[in-house]
């Protein structure tokens, strides 16, 4: 069994390492050591998480999709991206596998550029917490983070 998580690793820092080839178009590089971190938080997160993966390739699709995001470079790049790794696998558990990873990522890329202008707390502890809160409660637009918290606000207020 340890060797196939070896060979998956392996394959899985090679894969990493070869988007360097789009990601470099946007000034951004990970060496093998940072591929190999990646993969590492990976692990770390599937298991913190009660999660395991067969097919892989979520770290490659996080990568290219949030490599021309504006608020990358490559001083936070390796970091911005163990976060991003974490808080996808999170996030799959907290929206009960409701929706597909793709549009997970997307989402997560969405908010990350526009609601949260790069911020992965913001992200996080707002947008994704409650894009999870609306699929879980069901609501069909689960994707609208536009709340009236104003409004259930002042309605509080003026009930009591």
């Amino acid at each position: 069994m340890l060797l196939p998580t070896v060979m998956m690793n392996k394959l899985a820092i090679k894969e990493i390492i070869n988007c360097n080839e789009v990601t470099s178009r946007y000034g951004l590089i990970l060496s093998q050591a940072g591929a190999q971190e990646l993969v590492e938080t990976r692990a770390e997160a599937l298991s913190s998480n009660g999660r395991i993966e067969f097919s892989g390739g979520i770290i490659k699709k996080l990568i290219i999709k949030f490599c021309d995001s504006p608020f990358l470079s490559q001083f936070n790049y390796a970091t911005t991206l163990n976060d991003l790794i974490e808080t996808f696998y999170y996030f799959k558990n907290e929206t009960l596998d409701e929706i597909s990873d793709d549009e997970l990522i997307s989402l997560m890329k969405k908010y990350f550029d526009q609601n949260c202008q790069g911020s992965i707390e913001l992200l996080q502890n707002r947008e994704l917490e409650t894009l999870a809160r609306n699929i879980r409660y069901g609501i069909s637009d689960y994707a609208d983070l536009c709340e009236d918290t104003d409004t259930s606000f002042d309605e509080e207020i003026y009930d009591e």
